[in-house]
């Protein structure tokens, strides 16, 4: 009921309409307008160009107004009426059928409804009848040709929508009519705007153009497609740095025109983009020749990338560089001649409406008569492009009617042609025209390719250049750049952009509103900025590193203290010589065991001293080569648990000495008590455990692992053990010192003792030597974390082993190998006796 009460409405106002359009005007018509044939086709072409006035009431266009002839239309009309007569000679297409065609002058919108409604009207009648059921409508034309653009298309495809009248445009561009649901019975042999924005989109992609400016015409063509352009552009990576519309009443110098020429200037872009009808492109492109807008790239829209109509304006020549889109260059055979025969029949023939007459049916041509074969419109590559865009539509409403007449070889069905049934059956064409197939898809879009062009000025006269190709669905570029002459020095392809790009590893770091305006920043160490991302700066992996400002990761160096190195070497050579120092001197105390001189150091105890010192030496080459669990395990607690029995039996030692030459005679009941207990040993076997539990709680609750550390340096893996910053080894180190601390109080309270039992200088100078190499150790560990620090570390250790071994042994060695008239009882009894005598006297 909707449906019908809409139809209704629809049909009182064609009514009224159309009443008031045939009451009011008269129906005179020039010659070669229309046709008479079986089936009649209607075409709508812009022979003149549209009257801007103001109006106060609603008047048809006068169509035939001095110096409104429009060349272009008028090629397009002549290829309708050579495409009928070429069909109706045909034998094999509509045989025994004639095609007959009603053409009109569409230059405005009034025209156009004027005469989509003369369209509607009945057979022999002079009125729109509205039926309960349109599929039943019976208008005298089957299908229409055109209009020729996107307004007067929308206008005329929803007037014949709910008739389903077939109307095929060959200019009509605009995505929009590729919508069934508004516009259910429009086709087109034009691409859709949808594959020309993608094409230009790509176009400007191809050449890295990412900081442009849009400028469409006013109406749906151009309004329609620099915005489907931004919508598609923005996402890709291109800014739109300006976009304006020319008004439809613009003119040359007026003060919005000079205002975009202004805001176009500020915008800063080479490239420019114009999406607009012919006539609006040149009230444009006359503003940016006044404005000495100059030095830019103009990417030209199909309606005019290769019009004569814009290049004849005056000083385009110096604007730039032109790059467009263009319909693929076809040809009609036969039609420049057709034209010409035409001009030949009509010269001298007489104008139906005689000048000073009121004739406004738009039929009309006075100039169509004036011509002569010398001055007639030269048939151009723009004309002739949409000239076969006519050629392939009325082609393809023939086919659609040979197929819904039943046509054999030699004959057709004759019957009622409803226009709904036509247009079933153009979907359905499939043909080839010229070697090229003519088909539509479920939208009413043909299958078509673009040309890509560039204007030519080398010459006298402008020329284009077929520079590539588009392919559509999907849309694909093949552009040969070598053929475009840039207005650049040297040749060169104009960059268009709002910020240069970045040097490589440097990241975009956004400015304003447009993501085209930024800052370079390097990329931080240990990150890097792939040339094929836009993301940011990556971080790199674990075992990868990199500077600042990198393009990619590098692998890190893995670093521990090798075998081979020099430094190892040197270490191992001296931690060596000092194992055999150690084992030499053990086996030269257990040969002179008896003698005084190692009865005083200690004599088997010194044995336990020396195991301590070669446990020490030993646990030093675990610092070497790639840290495994073993080394690990055996690096940092054994060296520990050696220096502890080290340091024990030497503090036991100096404390027994005292006791036997201070405290003997004065407590004489705790020297035998001590004496008798075997204190010594007790004290260095409890101080030694003591250490050992240490070191075994330090192994189970810390546990010293290998570890790769990758923080101290960003190129380097460390390898090395976890004990330095643990608690147990600082534990033990604190336990070490308290034993050196215990060592060197024990040895000067002997520091009186006699001289070959005073060892207060031996231990002075181990221990000395002992702090000096740990506080150089930690100092250099504190600013140094590098693989050389287990060297430092081992160097701290000998140190401190070697500086035991040459402050308590080295002496006592020298006596044994080179004093050994001092190695007898009656050198250390005299010594005895002398310190026994000065005690006396003190």
């Amino acid at each position: 009921m909707f449906f019908w009460a809409a139809h209704l409405l629809l049909g009182l106002q064609l009514a009224i309409a159309y009443c008031w359009a045939f009451s009011c005007q008269r129906t005179e018509s020039s010659l070669g307008f229309s046709l008479p044939g079986d089936f009649l086709l209607a075409g709508l072409f812009s022979l003149h160009a549209d009257c801007l006035q103001v109006r106060h009431r609603p008047l048809v266009t006068s169509c035939d107004r001095p110096d409104s002839f429009n060349g272009h239309g008028y090629h397009l009309f002549q290829a309708m009426r050579f495409t009928v007569e070429e069909i109706n000679n045909s034998t094999a297409l509509l045989p025994n059928v004639t095609l007959g065609y009603e053409l009109y002058d569409v230059c405005s919108e009034s025209s156009n409804v004027y005469a989509t409604l003369r369209v509607l009207a009945l057979q022999g009648a002079g009125h729109i009848e509205m039926q309960r059921d349109l599929r039943n409508h019976s208008s005298k034309v089957v299908a229409i040709i055109g209009p020729d653009n996107t307004d007067h298309a929308v206008t005329t495809a929803a007037l014949l929508g709910p008739f389903l009248m077939p109307l095929v445009s060959y200019e009509a561009s605009s995505v929009i009519l590729s919508a069934k649901r508004k516009f259910p019975s429009f086709l087109r042999t034009i691409p859709s705007d949808k594959h020309q924005v993608e094409v230009i989109v790509q176009l400007l992609q191809s050449f890295r153009w990412v900081w442009i400016s849009l400028i469409g015409s006013y109406g749906d063509y151009g309004q329609l497609g620099i915005q489907a352009l931004e919508e598609l552009a923005t996402p890709r990576g291109i800014c739109v740095a300006f976009k304006d519309v020319v008004p439809f009443s613009a003119q040359v110098g007026d003060r919005r025109m000079q205002r975009m020429m202004q805001h176009l200037a500020r915008a800063r872009t080479t490239v420019v983009v114009v999406f607009s009808n012919r006539h609006l492109a040149g009230v444009f492109f006359r503003s940016v020749v006044l404005a000495n807008l100059t030095g830019k790239v103009w990417i030209a829209s199909e309606d005019w990338s290769i019009s004569t109509y814009i290049t004849n304006v005056p000083g385009i020549r110096g604007i730039g560089t032109v790059l467009g889109v263009a319909i693929q260059q076809r040809h009609i055979p036969g039609l420049q001649e057709f034209e010409e025969s035409y001009v030949r029949a009509v010269t001298g023939a007489p104008s139906v409406c005689l000048e000073g007459s009121w004739c406004s049916t738009n039929q009309l041509c006075r100039e169509c008569h004036a011509f002569t074969t010398s001055n007639m419109p030269v048939l151009g590559a723009f004309s002739m492009n949409a000239a076969y865009s006519v050629y392939e539509a009325v082609y393809a409403v023939a086919h659609g009617l040979h197929q819904l007449l039943g046509c054999t070889s030699e004959t057709c069905s004759r019957g009622p042609v409803y226009p709904w049934q036509l247009l079933q059956h153009l979907y359905k064409v499939n043909f080839l025209l010229h070697k090229k197939t003519v088909a539509f898809d479920d939208n009413g879009d043909p299958l078509g390719y673009y040309d890509i062009i560039a204007w030519d000025w080398n010459g006298p006269e402008w020329t284009f250049e077929v520079i590539g190709s588009a392919s559509l669905s999907p849309v694909h570029l093949d552009i040969n750049k070598t053929k475009i002459q840039w207005h650049e020095k040297n040749n060169q392809v104009p960059a268009s952009v709002c910020t240069r790009d970045c040097l490589a590893g440097h990241h975009r770091l956004v400015v304003g509103s447009h993501h085209c305006c930024f800052e370079c920043m390097p990329c931080e160490a240990g990150t890097f900025l792939n040339t094929s991302d836009l993301h940011g700066c990556q971080p790199c992996g674990t075992e990868e590193w990199a500077p600042e400002g990198s393009t990619t990761c590098f692998s890190r160096t893995v670093e521990f203290l090798a075998w081979h190195e020099p430094i190892s070497l040197v270490l191992l050579a001296a931690n060596t010589l000092l194992l055999l120092l150690l084992v030499g001197t053990a086996g030269l105390f257990a040969r002179h065991l008896h003698t005084p001189v190692v009865r005083s150091a200690g004599g088997r105890l010194c044995f336990l001293m020396l195991g301590s010192l070669v446990a020490g030496t030993c646990s030093l080459y675990s610092f070497f080569g790639e840290p495994t669990v073993p080394t690990c395990l055996l690096r940092q607690p054994l060296f520990s648990l050696g220096v502890a029995i080290f340091f024990s039996c030497l503090t036991i030692r100096s404390f027994q000495l005292v006791i036997i030459f201070k405290f003997s005679t004065k407590v004489p009941t705790f020297y035998h008590t001590w004496a008798q207990n075997h204190g010594a040993g007790l004290s260095v076997i409890v101080s030694s455990t003591v250490h050992l539990l240490i070191c075994l709680t330090w192994l189970a609750m810390w546990t010293p692992r290998p570890t790769r550390e990758y923080q101290r340096f960003p190129h380097l893996v460390i390898l090395e053990c976890t004990e330095v910053n643990s608690v147990g080894f600082l534990v033990a180190f604190a336990h070490n010192i308290l034993l050196s601390i215990s060592t060197f109080v024990c040895s000067y309270l002997g520091k009186e003792l006699p001289e070959n039992y005073n060892e207060a200088k031996c231990v002075t100078f181990s221990l000395l030597l002992n702090f000096v190499s740990w506080i150089a150790f930690f100092t250099v560990s504190s600013i140094y974390q590098g693989s050389y620090l287990p060297a430092v570390n081992v160097l701290a250790g000998l140190t401190t082993l070697s500086g035991g071994f040459s402050g308590y042994f080295l002496p006592k060695c020298y006596v044994i190998l080179c004093r050994p008239e001092l190695n007898n009882t009656e050198h250390f009894q005299a010594s005895i006796q002398d310190y026994t005598r000065r005690s006396g006297t003190t």
